[in-house]
């Protein structure tokens, strides 16, 4: 591979957004020579939804940068463990956790997520339930500093994720921070994750950067896509 080669960027969205929640991060990463690609995260379990991500790196056929968003960091953590092309990590109020620590557990270890009060759960055929963000609720807990127009569209188009997808505990042997540089960025007003947890979680993984966003809601790559698209190219730069 040629030095000057650089990673594949892929974007993977977590529970109750989708792949065009990326759309303001992709708008300012153009003109940079990157190939972006923003990963549809089936939000079914954490081991099918990781392997579909390995799916899309081994189609890549070359280095790539992991960026995810919430449940995301489950995801790109499972994927990312033991496989040489990834480069580096990077960590949107997502979560990144250890072997065996869930989305549900970790989200708990300290005050302040409001999420569970927000959910609204429906069965699914293949056993357990989904569940979504209600609507009455979706922009205070989601998206508080999105218009209200906006954030009535992301509602209505929200990703619902299966109850055993963020019940799961990370299965990789050695999760994937341990090996692979890591960057973070994150809200201070985060209803979903709260903040004390995103700076112990860059903190554990000794992150290259730890960027907190003043005022900034969950939806970080949608309210403040430039400050996403700025940490995503200090990672490429190093990588």
């Amino acid at each position: 591979m040629p030095e000057n080669t650089k990673p594949t960027v892929l974007l993977v969205h977590g529970a109750f957004a989708e792949a065009a929640s990326w759309n303001g991060v992709i708008e300012r990463l153009a003109g940079e020579s990157l190939d972006v690609v923003a990963v549809a995260n089936p939000l079914r379990s954490l081991a099918g939804d990781a392997q579909y991500v390995s799916d899309v790196i081994d189609g890549v056929g070359g280095p790539v940068l992991l960026v995810a968003h919430s449940y995301g960091g489950m995801v790109v953590t499972e994927a990312a463990a033991g496989n040489d092309e990834v480069r580096g990590l990077v960590y949107v109020d997502a979560f990144a956790p250890d072997t065996g620590e869930s989305a549900f557990a970790l989200s708990l270890k300290f005050p302040g997520s409001t999420l569970g009060d927000a959910l609204a759960a429906y069965p699914v055929s293949t056993g357990g339930n989904e569940f979504t963000i209600r609507r009455d609720v979706f922009r205070r807990q989601f998206c508080a500093d999105v218009p209200e127009a906006e954030a009535a569209l992301m509602a209505a188009t929200q990703r619902p994720v299966t109850e055993a997808a963020l019940s799961t505990g990370l299965s990789a042997d050695e999760p994937a921070w341990r090996s692979i540089p890591s960057w973070f960025v994150y809200s201070d007003a985060d209803l979903n994750i709260p903040v004390e947890l995103h700076r112990w979680m860059a903190g554990r993984a000794g992150a290259k950067t730890a960027r907190e966003i003043p005022g900034a809601s969950h939806a970080l790559s949608v309210s403040r896509p430039q400050a996403v698209a700025d940490v995503i190219l200090e990672a490429i730069a190093a990588a």
